[in-house]
């Protein structure tokens, strides 16, 4: 009897000891940080967070239906690896690449914005805490850089009284200047190069072992821009107070879907020579661009659907824009299935960093 409970006690301690066994420890969870812009905060997609009223709120417009809660919620349904996933999520509606890693920003959210306006916000590298720890890091961030806003507003003003297959955009942008911006289209796209290669050593300095995931943008406005109706503030015109209805020409239209495809090379291209992971967002939303019908797009015009929090007009620049017949601003940004549309990809992709290679 005393030989057989020696040998009990001996099994039971090394089931212990071994990994697997009965009473081996869960292991740590996943370390996951989202950083970005609008395009990964959601906006006005779900319900905002942290909720209205709440002291939290820091102006960046996260929201419940944005894809890194929805890759979150499929990473805890089946955890990669048996691990549980932690998300941080410091994406920041506006935010620019130098706002990742390097500069304060100052939020601008429309939704009970506090007396004096928002408060200062520390650099996404710093809020997210990222650090040895870190095991994965998603990054949606560039269009704010270009400014790729500024530059759709400014198509919506030269397309004033033009042709439909008139380029005044592309012809000032191409150009630069001191009418329009002094900084050429060209000189922008080696600067975001730049910039974005600086802030992904960054990201590498303050998670050194993190796998880097980053994300492009999905197809925003169509190739072919004479499917666009340029009377359709549900697509790319706007109403604004004093100037009546604007709208791009269709060959600005076709310009501005080039400029989206090049930062989207920009970005695959510094993110494949720092050894990271690029997901590629716009190949599966062709076809779903702010200029298809309600139920086919993936991206709300200038004008869409949102949640009654989120206001019916906003000041762009020195433009105020307004929409009516309970249209909400949602100026050019993802619904609910263009972000279901990323997660998708940036969920698989997070999997397949989180997935040990077999040597």
């Amino acid at each position: 009897m005393r030989r057989a409970a020696l040998g009990a006690l001996a099994a039971l301690t090394l089931a212990a000891a071994v990994p697997g066994g009965a009473a081996a420890a869960a292991p740590e969870p996943v370390q996951w940080a989202a950083l970005g812009d609008s395009y990964t905060s959601g906006v006005f997609v779900g319900d905002p967070s942290p909720a209205l009223g709440s002291t939290d709120r820091d102006g960046c417009d996260r929201s419940t239906g944005a894809y890194p809660n929805l890759v979150a919620a499929g990473l805890a349904a089946t955890p990669p690896g048996g691990r549980a996933v932690t998300l941080t999520d410091v994406s920041c509606g506006a935010a620019t690449i130098a706002e990742i890693a390097s500069a304060r920003q100052t939020p601008i959210s429309p939704v009970e914005p506090p007396e004096g306006g928002w408060p200062g916000v520390a650099e996404q590298v710093r809020r997210a805490g990222l650090g040895a720890r870190t095991d994965v890091v998603t990054i949606g961030i560039g269009g704010n850089s270009l400014p790729f806003g500024k530059m759709f507003t400014s198509c919506l003003l030269l397309g004033f009284g033009q042709a439909d297959d008139a380029t005044p955009c592309r012809d000032a942008y191409e150009g630069g200047g001191p009418v329009l911006d002094q900084e050429s289209i060209h000189d922008k796209y080696d600067r975001v190069t730049r910039e974005y290669a600086r802030m992904l050593r960054a990201v590498r300095q303050a998670a050194p072992h993190a796998r880097i995931i980053t994300v492009g943008y999905p197809t925003i406005v169509p190739e072919d821009g004479t499917s666009c109706d340029r009377r359709d503030t549900h697509e790319l015109a706007v109403d604004v107070e004093g100037a009546g209805r604007l709208a791009a020409t269709h060959g600005d239209v076709a310009w501005l879907h080039e400029v989206n495809t090049h930062l989207n090379s920009i970005i695959e291209a510094i993110t494949e020579l720092s050894d990271g992971t690029f997901v590629d967002t716009a190949t599966g939303s062709v076809g779903h661009d702010a200029c298809q019908p309600k139920g086919a797009k993936w991206v709300e015009g200038v004008c869409g659907e949102a949640g009654p929090y989120w206001p019916s007009g906003l000041a762009v620049g020195f433009l105020a824009l307004k929409c009516s017949d309970g249209d909400r601003a949602t100026l050019v940004h993802p619904n609910a299935a263009g972000h279901r549309h990323t997660a998708a990809r940036v969920e698989a992709a997070v999997r397949a960093a989180l997935t040990p290679t077999s040597t």
